[in-house]
């Protein structure tokens, strides 16, 4: 229930900023689960506009969404009790290192763009292990498809040999996935390698991060 209250508590705080955004996400899992998911793609949506409108060179734009981003992620991060509570913690900080710097309108691009692909990648990868928290994973492939595919992005957005060994993790765990997807029999036999193929994409996040 705690959960659920604070992630009502992160859509509260957004709400305004959110009702010119995208359309809501399908439901395909619990709703717990859903409501994660809400937040989490709604942060990340923050942040991706941060970026553009910087790149535009709309300064209040930019402003505004980096602070809403920054608010969203950071009451993310106070919610969580996993592993990943210190790294969004420190993304968090690193954020708001640069609001002074979109407030003067010398925030560079490439840095705002590397901040939030980091903090877009530690968002995906806690959402990921708040999945894999209890029960199986057959019912929660929408979700950790979806956050897995936020994971690469941050880590695409980012380059270099990391973000190759990366995204070499992450599509084997989206293979195993599709995998889960049919159900049945073939479900059940993959299900033991997707959560070890998940694994190994938490260690490598927390290790960049």
């Amino acid at each position: 229930m705690k959960k659920i209250v604070a992630g009502l508590a992160i859509s509260v705080a957004v709400l305004g900023y959110l009702q010119t955004a995208s359309a809501a996400i399908p439901l395909s899992f619990a709703p717990e689960t859903a409501l994660y998911q809400i937040s989490a793609d709604s942060t990340a949506r923050l942040l991706d506009q941060a970026v553009a409108a910087n790149a535009r060179g709309a300064k209040a734009e930019t402003v505004k969404a980096l602070q809403a981003g920054t608010t969203a992620l950071e009451a993310e991060a106070k919610s969580s009790s996993g592993s990943f509570k210190d790294k969004l913690l420190g993304q968090v900080a690193n954020l708001k290192k640069l609001l002074p710097l979109a407030q003067s309108g010398l925030l560079k691009g490439d840095i705002l763009q590397k901040a939030v692909s980091l903090a877009k990648t530690a968002l995906g990868a806690s959402q990921i292990e708040k999945l894999m928290g209890g029960g199986n994973l057959i019912s929660k492939v929408s979700g950790l498809t979806s956050n897995l595919n936020l994971v690469k992005t941050g880590l695409s957005a980012l380059g270099g040999s990391s973000a190759s060994s990366g995204n070499s993790l992450v599509n084997t765990a989206l293979s195993g996935l599709s995998k889960l997807g049919k159900g049945g029999v073939t479900a059940k036999a993959a299900e033991p390698a997707v959560k070890g193929q998940l694994d190994s994409v938490l260690g490598f996040v927390k290790g960049i991060l």
